[in-house]
């Protein structure tokens, strides 16, 4: 029975909810980026949470919700952990050098969120598109982008005309892309892609690819 007269018992409960729900989200990334939504099973999730079925309905409602939030805080990490980068305060080309690395390395350490995009885009953004919060990231995210190229072009070693998003969009790909088909390009180049001389060298291609691209 609660004590009313005890002011702990409230803050004790909070930080048991939070530390389940915590649970929760860390089972359900690992569930939902295995197996997708549809694959995923909520009974899984308990069970890696030591959680129940009842407590993740309670929080979140629905298997649909759960994938929601599963996947708007992925988003948030990766764009959180680039603003930590405080790339303002570096020369552009090495801004964007270190963009570059931390997008790919980013990528190795996480390998949730890439299974967790796709999982997504085979659903047509159906859940992005529910998430106000996330277009506020992403916009800033290209403010931050945006800012190392006009930095860059009026030092003279960027070329204007640089479309940040586009950048973006490169960015991502020439690392989402190697990873993605890591599997079947180690069959069909005969190369074990994710040995670490493999990686290294895919990572210094990556940023010269990206550099050229924005030289002036």
């Amino acid at each position: 029975m609660t004590d009313p007269a005890d002011p702990t018992e409230p803050k004790t409960r909070t930080r048991d909810a939070g530390a389940t729900k915590a649970r929760i989200l860390e089972a359900a990334k690992r569930e939902f980026a295995k197996n997708g939504l549809a694959g995923a099973r909520v009974d899984v999730i308990a069970e890696k949470a030591k959680a129940n079925k009842r407590m993740i309905y309670h929080y979140f409602g629905s298997k649909e919700v759960l994938f929601q939030t599963t996947l708007e805080n992925a988003y948030i990490d990766i764009r959180t952990a680039e603003q930590k980068l405080n790339l303002g305060h570096l020369e552009p080309a090495a801004a964007l050098e270190r963009l570059v690395r931390f997008t790919w390395e980013y990528y190795l350490k996480n390998p949730e969120f890439i299974t967790l995009v796709n999982s997504e885009n085979l659903h047509r953004a159906k859940h992005v598109k529910k998430s106000d919060v996330l277009q506020t990231y992403s916009r800033r995210f290209v403010a931050m982008v945006n800012e190392i190229l006009v930095r860059g072009v009026e030092t003279g070693v960027f070329r204007p005309g640089v479309d940040p998003v586009q950048l973006n969009i490169t960015i991502a790909a020439i690392g989402y892309y190697y990873l993605t088909n890591r599997f079947t390009g180690s069959i069909l180049f005969e190369k074990d892609m994710m040995a670490k001389q493999a990686l290294d060298e895919r990572l210094r291609f990556n940023i010269e690819t990206i550099l050229r691209l924005v030289a002036a």
